[in-house]
């Protein structure tokens, strides 16, 4: 089994930034993706962005001013979100993937509102 645990997430203004930091516990050899999802209030989960192989992708909303990174010593998934909008609220959620099984963290609440 693998554990993640979500932190970072808070309160920012418009054009802020924020850190979010997931890290990952438990049988965590072989993994080989990690991903942040995101879901704001009655919509559907999203994804944010990913990490496969060393390579990064992101959903078009967020590319240019979020960006994935994973530190394999500490075991740990961030993404660094700058020039935060109030479309970027949501619970953002750590997502691990090891074989067939897919891994989720509790989330992490960011607000962006002036």
């Amino acid at each position: 089994q693998v554990q993640l645990v979500e932190s970072g997430g808070g309160l920012v203004q418009p054009g802020e930034s924020l850190r979010l930091s997931c890290v990952a516990s438990g049988s965590i050899v072989s993994i080989y993706a990690m991903a942040w999802y995101r879901q704001a209030p009655g919509k559907q989960r999203e994804l944010v962005a990913e990490i496969i192989n060393g390579n990064s992708y992101y959903t078009g909303s967020v590319k240019g001013r979020f960006t994935i990174s994973r530190d394999n010593v500490k075991n740990t998934l961030y993404l660094q979100m700058n020039s935060l909008k109030p479309d970027d609220t949501a619970v953002y959620y750590c997502n691990a993937v090891k074989g067939r099984d897919n891994y989720w963290g509790q989330g992490t609440q960011v607000t962006v509102s002036s």
